[in-house]
């Protein structure tokens, strides 16, 4: 898999994560790992540092279940606004009860990615209506 190929791969993980639910950078580094050859979750940070718009970045978080550094606030935020369990605390997700992990391998979901993408969008259904649901308020 090429760094492009890797980069089109965590965003399709990314993109698929449900509303209301999260998972760890080591999560979708780990799941990705048989189809790559990598399993970093920096690397993962880093692709969603540079390469996370129109994602739903929040969703995205430590192994602690802390949100990104430096985007804590406004993570948590739409986190709660979702419905995601946080701690007593409020300051990280409740990570054992909203982790998700996709149900299909990583070559299936990056497969019905790739087939999304290469449908056009209408208004109002499809890749474009989930996608912008998924932007949500900035």
């Amino acid at each position: 898999m090429t760094p492009a190929q890797y980069r089109r791969a965590v965003r399709a993980v990314v993109a698929a994560i449900p509303l209301g639910r999260v998972m760890a950078y080591g999560a979708i580094a780990a799941y990705l790992a048989e189809l790559s050859g990598r399993a970093s979750p920096r690397l993962v940070g880093q692709i969603m540092a540079r390469h996370g718009d129109g994602l739903p970045w929040h969703r995205v978080v430590r192994e602690s279940g802390h949100p990104a550094r430096g985007h804590e606030a406004r993570a948590l935020r739409r986190l709660r606004d979702e419905g995601v369990l946080l701690s007593r605390r409020g300051v990280r997700v409740e990570i054992g009860r909203a982790a998700w992990s996709p149900a299909e391998p990583a070559a299936v979901l990056l497969a019905r990615s790739a087939s999304d993408q290469a449908r056009p969008a209408h208004a109002g259904s499809g890749a474009g209506a989930r996608d912008s649901a998924r932007r949500g308020p900035s």
